[in-house]
């Protein structure tokens, strides 16, 4: 059996509902996971500097709903969760996804402040679902 919905409906048919996405990425503008992301109905905004990415994310702590790095650009897993720990210094608290190819399994962690990590090559289905994970509080207050 097949069920079509609309997407007017407020429902989880669109995952994102408009979030803001910071993706610090070293990809081309056409990238994979920049696809995945605006596949997911969000709002995606791209940078390939680390610094000016936590620049922007402490400049607007409430801005973004989510902070999507692909690690093995910038140094690594290690180096996105040095990043992390950069942007909890100074007291931001973003949901965040780490892609990494060091991640030998994926991590969907209980802790919100603790950041999902997603093997690369990255799937849809996987990007999928960090991403739900990672933002279920706001999925469960807006269902209600």
């Amino acid at each position: 059996m097949q069920v079509f919905r609309s997407f007017q409906q407020n429902d989880a048919t669109v995952a994102g509902w408009g979030i803001r996405v910071l993706l610090l990425s070293a990809e081309t503008p056409e990238g994979r996971t920049l696809r995945q992301l605006a596949g997911l109905a969000s709002s995606v905004e791209t940078t390939d500097e680390l610094y000016t990415a936590l620049g922007n994310l402490i400049d607007d702590p409430v801005g973004y709903g989510l902070f999507v790095v692909e690690c093995d650009a910038f140094g690594g897993l290690e180096a996105g969760k040095k990043a992390l720990q950069l942007l909890a210094d100074c007291k931001s608290r973003v949901p965040t996804i780490l892609i990494s190819s060091d991640c030998k399994e994926q991590i969907f962690p209980e802790d919100r402040r603790a950041p999902t990590l997603l093997r690369a090559p990255l799937s849809s289905v996987s990007m999928r679902v960090g991403f739900e994970h990672v933002l279920r509080d706001r999925f469960a207050a807006q269902m209600v």
